[in-house]
């Protein structure tokens, strides 16, 4: 167990302070409860004022935990993990453009639920694909593989607002990719330059992503939303959204060099998507 006090220490590294310094620029009235709230509560876990009885390795997910040990903990709790103060910075900037875009357009409670739901979702999906990988492939360090940080589902969120606007284009290392297919291209992209980076993480969270804009997945998760918040979670794709989601659709619009800006800076930092290291005992 990691001590709380080191933990502690980490409230003045760069990455925090650079954190706090953009969540003060934007100004906290300007970002959505949820959106706010989540960013602020995974700063106060790497920081150790949320005290844990866990250090962040012992939370990774992995094949070879979920499904050999049936330690379930990781399915939760190695999504708010993160190994450095740059990773939790890169990741939550990246998160904020989509999770404030998508809040704005879903209503906070429809957010929330949906939030959690994709989380454990990639999650799941993580461990399907270690399974499935290890068994084609004959390789037992994809389960052992071993996992932390938001990306997963940042990618699944990625995913999701590229289809709910998937017209125009986007801007990944200077080519310019149809928006519908930016996510795959970053995909492909990051694995590519940073080998290091959790490649069944981001990919876990696009599976998560197709399933909920693509598959009857998708409907279960909100009718059963609508069932718990009593509203309507609205899509651009349908003949009528609630007008806060034009808020959103023109912040997405007015974001998307600050989201590029960060996104691939991101990829250059070997932790930055999901640090993993080879976990088997």
């Amino acid at each position: 167990m990691r001590p709380r006090q080191q933990r502690r220490s980490r409230i003045f590294e760069v990455g925090v302070l650079m954190l706090i310094s953009e969540l003060v620029n934007i100004g906290y009235d300007a970002i959505p409860p949820v959106t706010l709230l989540s960013i602020i509560g995974q700063v106060l876990l790497y920081v150790g004022v949320i005290d844990v009885p866990w250090s962040k390795w012992d939370v990774c997910i992995s094949g070879h935990k979920i499904w050999h040990k049936k330690d379930f903990r990781p399915l939760i709790f190695s999504t708010f993990e993160h190994a450095d103060d740059m990773h939790l910075y890169y990741n939550m900037v990246s998160y904020l453009v989509k999770g404030r875009s998508l809040e704005y357009q879903y209503g906070s409670p429809n957010f929330a639920l949906i939030l959690a739901i994709i989380s454990l979702m990639t999650s799941g999906l993580y461990v399907v694909l270690a399974v499935v990988g290890s068994n084609i492939f004959g390789n037992n360090a994809i389960m052992s593989s071993c996992a932390i940080g938001f990306s997963g589902v940042i990618f699944a969120l990625k995913f999701i607002t590229t289809h709910e606007d998937s017209e125009g284009y986007r801007y990944i290392q200077g080519i310019r990719v149809p928006t519908k297919y930016a996510t795959w291209v970053e995909l492909v992209a990051i694995h590519i330059l940073v080998p290091n980076a959790s490649f069944m993480g981001h990919f876990a969270g696009v599976l998560a992503g197709i399933l909920y804009t693509k598959t009857f997945v998708g409907t279960i998760i909100d009718t059963l939303v609508y069932q718990i918040t009593g509203q309507q979670v609205y899509h651009r794709n349908q003949p009528q959204y609630r007008s806060n989601s034009r808020r959103s659709h023109q912040f997405e619009y007015n974001s998307n060099s600050y989201s590029s800006r960060f996104s691939f800076l991101n990829s250059f930092f070997g932790r930055s998507y999901g640090e993993y290291r080879s976990y088997y005992d």
